[in-house]
């Protein structure tokens, strides 16, 4: 059967996931690109002039193998996207994913085909239901469990995710939304294995 992966999800000191208040303008609220800059310096995200390393290494396994993406309202829009018929996601006309994606939402709307082979399903349901779904248009690969945290840590309380790599950043956010909560003792359903680089991140590995 097909893992359930998540990959490059990164979490300031204190937990959060992301500030507040998500608006068109700042996806993350107040943590602006604050969580996201160890990627940016790598050459998985910027071919061109990014360094090699470890973050790079372990950065470019967030697409490697993978056949299908899950992700929630959140991840695909700001407030009150559902509420507008133009609205195709944050990543232009050829989102970075290639592959079917499927969006929870309380409010489905018929799929959304961009190009490079993204195809985005909008769906109303459980995560263990989701995933279901997700698995069979996986064809075989791993499904990415792409964000954000209210999401995660749903398909993480339903005991769902098999591998986690959890990027822990060197700020203090002290608002927003966080990862951990409810999830008590969930090391212990894993094996964790923590890696700190030269760029003051700490790369956590749950392994099931």
């Amino acid at each position: 059967m097909s893992r359930v992966r998540v990959h490059n999800f990164s979490i300031s000191l204190d937990g959060f996931a992301t500030g507040e208040p998500q608006t068109l303008d700042a996806p993350f609220g107040h943590a602006g690109e604050r969580l996201h800059e160890w990627m940016f310096a790598t050459r998985f995200w910027d071919d061109a002039s990014g360094a090699d390393g470890v973050d790079n290494a372990l950065a470019e396994r967030h697409g490697q193998g993978i056949g299908a993406e899950i992700m929630g309202s959140g991840k695909f829009g700001p407030p009150g996207w559902q509420d507008d018929p133009q609205w195709r996601g944050w990543w232009g006309e050829d989102p970075p994913f290639h592959t079917p994606t499927y969006v929870l939402t309380r409010h489905p709307r018929p799929p959304l085909e961009m190009a490079g082979g993204t195809t985005f399903h909008f769906l109303d349901t459980t995560p263990a239901a989701a995933l279901e779904v997700a698995r069979q248009a996986a064809g075989g690969g791993d499904v990415r469990i792409g964000g954000g945290p209210t999401v995660l840590r749903e398909f993480l309380a339903a005991g769902l995710v098999d591998h986690l790599h959890v990027v822990q950043v060197p700020i203090l956010l002290a608002r927003g939304v966080r990862l951990w909560d409810g999830l008590e003792a969930l090391e212990q359903q894993y094996r964790v294995e923590a890696v700190s680089t030269p760029s003051g991140v700490v790369h956590l590995t749950f392994t099931r």
